[in-house]
């Protein structure tokens, strides 16, 4: 499957991806501490930090360590919450404190049982989405729907 990321406006950064999983399953992998560990960020990396307080104004801390011991963690709170649908969050770079990104998650079922996975995140200015894009940050989440697509075929 292809993790497609795209830019529909200036300060929009759209990800989507097909996984081969129900909603239900890609939602639990999504929200539950325990499996998020499993799968989130790159392989080269350690996860150290996976906090979930899964309910609306609730907040969420997920981090990795690079092998030189640089922690690169990010946090936010949670907006709306439907459960196996949508996912409405914000979301701070620990590393680059600001305004926050504002990203909404949707998990639609398709027709062969799988689910279509849309991030739309909207920047606080066209400027911040281009650094983070430069950063290689498309390489970074390609890898972590890789990770999560084949954890998925494990849960």
């Amino acid at each position: 499957m292809i993790t497609l990321l795209t830019t529909p406006t200036d300060r929009e950064l759209v990800i989507t991806r097909t996984f081969d999983a129900p909603p239900e399953r890609v939602w639990e992998a999504w929200t539950r501490p325990e499996h998020v560990r499993r799968w989130y960020g790159v392989a080269a990396l350690t996860t150290t930090v996976c906090d979930i307080d899964l309910r609306a104004g609730g907040a969420w801390r997920w981090g990795q360590r690079s092998p030189e011991g640089q922690e690169i963690v990010f946090s936010g709170t949670y907006e709306e919450i439907v459960p196996n649908e949508r996912l409405v969050y914000t979301e701070t770079f620990e590393l680059m404190p600001g305004p926050p990104v504002h990203v909404t998650l949707t998990f639609d079922a398709t027709p062969d049982g799988g689910t279509a996975l849309t991030s739309a995140s909207l920047w606080p200015s066209t400027e911040i989405r281009d650094q983070a894009l430069a950063t290689g940050m498309e390489a970074g989440i390609k890898e972590e729907y890789d990770r999560l697509a084949a954890y998925l075929g494990t849960m």
